[in-house]
This record gives C-alpha cells, structure tokens and sequence, in this order.
C-alpha cells in the first residue's frame, strides 16, 4: 500500500461540483487538503458524491467542514441542528451531553464523507468577542476545558480526530479577524493563567491545533499564526504539542498584515504551520500554491492522524447510541 503523500495547502471550490479547474489544482501535490462551505452543499447525498469525485483523484486529500454546532454549522438539511456549546453549560449533566452532541456532530460529517470538522472551540466566552460568543463552551477556564474534553472523547468515540481553536485564544480581542485585525493587549501571563489553559490542558488530547489571526503585543507583534514565539516557543515547546498545526483561513482580513496570498503562506509554513487554508479566492489560492510549489515544503507525516477512522454509513440513524444522544439532547431541549 502507498503511503499518502499530504501537501501542505488547504484550498476550496466554489460550487457543489467539480469544475475542470478545480480538478487541476487539486492534482498538484502541494494541495493536501479541501475544505467545503454552506455553498457546496445540497444534501448529504450530494456531498458524499462530491467527496467521492475528490478522493477518485486525490484520495490521500484531508476533507473539512467548520460543522461546530449553533451558527457555524455548514450541513444543515438532513442533519441535527446542535445547539451553539455555550448552551450545554448551563444544563445538568453538560458533561454527557456535550459528549454527545461531539459524537453525533462527528458522526454526521463522517456519514457523508468528509475527515474532520475544525472542532471544538477552546475559546473563552468572555462576553467581549461577538464572533466567538456562544460559540464557546464557558468563560471560566476549568469548566470550558471539561466540556470541551468531553465534546472532543464524543468525537474520538466517532472516529474523529479533533482540532483545538482558536491558539491561544480569541475570546478577549473584541475585532472580528475576518473582517479586521484583533489585538489582545494582556500580558502572557494573564493569558496563561486564562484562555491558554484549555489549549493546555487538553494538548494530549488534541490531533490539530488551530491559531488565531490576532496580535498578542505583548508576547510577539505577529498575529499568533504567523509567529514562532506562540507557535514554537509556547505551542511546541511549554505546551509539548505534538500533533498537526492548521493555519486559519489565510484570506480573512487578519492575515493581511503581512503581505499577499504567498507572503502569507510562507509566513505561516515558516513560523511553525503544517498546513495553511486559503479559501474563498481562488486567485489568492494558485498565488499560495506557486509559493508552495517555490518553497518546497514537505508536509508532515502527522497530517495522516487527521484521515477519519471510521465510517458510519448512510444508514447510521439505526445505530443504538444515536436514539440515545438524540434523546438527551431532546430531554435537555438543545435540539428539536
């Protein structure tokens, strides 16, 4: 058997098939990985064909989706609508149910063919940030890291690896690094001592590790993707993380600090990512892969760690434990 060889961009497609370009740009080996969004998506038929098509030319390719729960949840017809995570805590029992909705949520996005959702998140809800928000489990740091521990055990359960978000934490900064670039003016301690202790608490527990495009001034005046001192210093070195480090999405407005589309994935490659996403800019994404192709970086070996290691079938709806999860998520009212 052939061992996958993985590239290091994560890049997207703008419909719900494959155009002849997007077959092209996914035959180029420095492409390891595709990443679909709510306009891909039809039904889960629709899908699974799509990752059929993708894996019949690259099978070794990662397939993701942002499939968290509440209002980052790209599947949606034919699929449980889970709760946004802030809603588990307040209920008896958010441990189990938390744990649940991880493995129902991974379950579903394995069924249709994909490897991995970017979950869960590890901010804090420090009612500061709208775009985290009640995406977070909590504001307090040991009980965001219980939940979130359970949630990721649900997805192991599934077959799913899963990915920490956003390192070292974007709770505080009140921008929207989608549309702007976030400062978090704290000092590393009081980061410490907050929002790094899920990220290390559950280090072991985590398969991928994504950062943050905000500015942490006092530690580095890099956003946290693009520097060595979180990624290397902090992330490798104090937190002794081992596994895969995605960059986010190298197009959104936080990653413009340091240059054009090639800037950036060099950037984020050399300061310490595995894997760089550049999505929604087909333009920005064929500069990143000549600056892939000229860089001649070799992905490594951990991005297998990410490959789903199961596959639930379409027919998963009649296994025992998903009347069990969907009944307690129903008795505590977190779905319908």
């Amino acid at each position: 058997m052939t061992t996958p060889l993985y590239g290091s961009l994560m890049v997207d497609i703008a419909g719900t098939w494959l155009t002849a370009e997007d077959r092209q740009l996914l035959r180029q080996p420095e492409v390891g990985g595709l990443i679909i969004f709510a306009r891909n998506i039809e039904s889960p038929r629709q899908v699974r064909e799509l990752c059929e098509s993708i894996r019949a030319i690259r099978p070794d390719l990662l397939l993701a989706v942002d499939q968290e729960g509440g209002r980052v949840q790209r599947l949606r017809q034919g699929i449980v609508k889970l709760p946004a995570m802030r809603a588990i805590a307040g209920c008896a029992d958010a441990e189990q149910l938390a744990r649940q909705c991880g493995w129902l949520m991974a379950t579903e996005v394995l069924a249709v063919g994909l490897d991995l959702s970017f979950a869960p998140v590890l901010d804090l809800d420090h009612e500061r940030s709208a775009v985290v928000g009640h995406r977070a489990f909590e504001g307090d740091p040991e009980r965001a890291t219980q939940l979130a521990g359970a949630f990721i055990r649900g997805m192991a359960e599934a077959g799913m690896a899963a990915t920490g978000k956003h390192f070292p934490g974007h709770g505080w900064a009140e921008a929207d690094s989608h549309v702007a670039i976030p400062t978090d003016e704290r000092s590393l301690e009081e980061i410490r001592q907050k929002d790094l202790r899920p990220f290390a608490a559950l280090s072991r527990d985590l398969a991928a590790v994504m950062p943050a495009h905000v500015i942490y001034p006092q530690v580095d005046n890099q956003p946290a993707g693009f520097s060595r001192r979180w990624l290397q210093d902090i992330l490798r070195g104090e937190l002794a993380f081992e596994g895969v480090i995605f960059s986010d999405d190298l197009s959104m407005a936080g990653a413009h600090v340091v240059g054009d589309a090639a800037s950036r994935i060099e950037a984020a490659l050399t300061a310490g990512c595995d894997m760089g996403l550049v999505c929604n800019d087909r333009a920005a994404a064929e500069l990143a892969l000549s600056a892939a192709q000229r860089l001649k970086v070799v992905a490594p070996k951990g991005l297998a760690r990410m490959r789903r290691r199961a596959f639930p079938g379409v027919d998963y709806r009649q296994h025992p434990r998903w009347a069990q999860a969907l009944s307690a998520l129903r008795a505590a009212q977190l779905v319908e």
